[in-house]
């Protein structure tokens, strides 16, 4: 990605000067991909800050973690104050605090930013979410916004906010991706399974769907990747691929700060949760010969009613994955006093990331309409869009439960969805218990003017 969004910064106007801590690496990029253009190459960190004109603006992109420290500290000597560093990796955002508050003090100014889009997005238009130093982004603004995805309101860039907010945005926003990732595997675990079709036959019905309400990059990818064949064998990719799903931290870190801040996010944590069982391959194995379950088969309904219905369930679900992220970032941003933009950060993904995507239009709206909009799922858009796709939603699911088809993501949207249009939970119950056991009290729903109240609740049963 690195080498990439160097080449992008090059194609559209800034000369630029390259290092990598492997001197060959940069004589490969010079000597090929970047021959003929306005590249400097460096050797050394001390070479690379005496090419840049000041005040200079590094752009990193390396592992998260110690890495990042690293590369910072063997730069740190060599610069002056007024000189900009971009983190442009997947960094954890108290760390970007941390390093901002370091450098701030050598007068050294620091910028998070989220970069979305892969090694494509990189070279051709990221959706990009910095952070930080205000100042300091209005001077590499210029060179943002060139290089970010362009889409038909502007370029998918905007300052997200101050201290570490670009890369918990960023953070969020791979979370939201662990969710989709997983409601499309759902969905084709249901079609493949309940229904037997093909690679070839899957392909075609999200090829037809990306023509509509669930039109995106990752439905688009899924289409095409269902039509790869394996050359020596003929037979589709998908098929010969390990079931093991790995992860790199940042879906992870979305449900801890998650459940730090007080936010349920249960579809996101099914994806994760989904990702870890698939590292049990070998258990997997032994349990599947050991463990009772449904006898599966096929469904026996109508063919066309269940694909329909895994459409509307994949569409509903990802409405309440992207209620989940968006009120996450809420919570975050009056607890850390950013002040985030929910409707122009759903503008900045609908180019470049991973998770760009028709449907985001409606959530901008959303929050054009209502700055304030504690949950999209209150939004008249949303809420007529789940009462018409929730019943497909429950179909998918009872196939899914009566063929013993896991589907965590989408089970645990459903449920999400239920327990937030639900007047009445049964966690009076739960408050009862905590006070018998530990006293904790609880609040009365006909005398609420008491306040917290105990109960010695053995005595009223002598």
């Amino acid at each position: 990605m690195g080498e990439n969004l160097a080449l992008n910064i090059e194609r559209n106007g800034f000369p630029i000067a390259v290092y990598n801590r492997d001197p060959q690496k940069v004589d490969h990029l010079l000597a090929g991909r970047a021959k003929g253009l306005h590249f400097l190459p460096a050797h050394t960190p001390a070479e690379l800050v005496q090419k840049l004109e000041r005040p200079r603006k590094i752009v990193l992109l390396v592992k998260a973690g110690q890495p990042v420290d690293w590369t910072v500290e063997q730069l740190r000597p060599y610069l002056e104050p007024g000189d900009i560093i971009v983190d442009g990796g997947n960094s954890w955002y108290e760390d970007t605090e941390r390093r901002q508050k370091d450098l701030n003090s050598s007068g050294i100014r620091f910028i998070g930013s989220g970069v979305s889009g892969g090694e494509e997005g990189a070279l051709w238009g990221p959706s990009l979410m910095p952070g930080g130093d205000r100042a300091a982004y209005e001077e590499i603004r210029p060179i943002w916004e060139a290089i970010a995805a362009k889409v038909d309101d502007g370029p998918c860039v905007t300052f997200i906010g101050p201290g570490g907010s670009g890369h918990f945005v960023k953070m969020v926003h791979n979370g939201i991706e662990y969710g989709d990732m997983q409601l499309i595997a759902e969905a084709y675990d249901i079609l493949r399974r309940s229904l037997g079709y093909s690679a070839d036959r899957i392909a075609e019905v999200f090829a037809s769907w990306n023509e509509g309400v669930l039109s995106s990059f990752l439905i688009e990818i899924t289409a095409k990747i269902f039509r790869v064949k394996e050359p020596e064998t003929g037979k589709p990719l998908v098929d010969l691929i390990l079931d093991k799903a790995g992860q790199k931290g940042t879906g992870l870190w979305t449900s801890k700060v998650a459940l730090d801040l007080g936010v349920p996010i249960p579809t996101i944590d099914a994806a994760i949760m989904a990702r870890l069982l698939s590292g049990l391959k070998t258990q997997r194995l032994e349990a599947a010969n050991t463990l009772a379950g449904p006898a599966g088969g096929l469904y026996q309904g109508d063919e066309k009613e269940l694909v329909s219905a895994v459409h509307d369930a994949l569409y509903a679900a990802k409405i309440c994955s992207y209620t989940q992220g968006m009120a996450l970032l809420r919570a975050a941003s009056d607890t850390y006093q950013w002040d985030l933009r929910l409707g122009e950060i759903a503008r900045i993904w609908k180019g470049g990331c991973i998770i760009r995507a028709q449907f985001l239009d409606g959530i901008r709206d959303a929050y054009s309409k209502r700055h304030d909009l504690p949950s999209l799922l209150l939004d008249s858009r949303f809420s007529s869009a789940m009462a018409e796709s929730h019943v497909g939603l429950r179909k998918a699911v009872s196939v899914a439960i009566s063929l013993g088809i896991p589907s965590l993501a989408f089970s645990s949207s459903l449920a999400y969805y239920d327990s937030y249009r639900s007047a009445s939970l049964p966690q009076n119950l739960t408050q009862a218990q905590r006070d018998f056991f530990g006293a904790h009290t609880y609040e009365r729903t006909d005398r609420p003017e008491l306040g917290p109240v105990h109960t010695d609740w053995p005595s009223l049963l002598a």
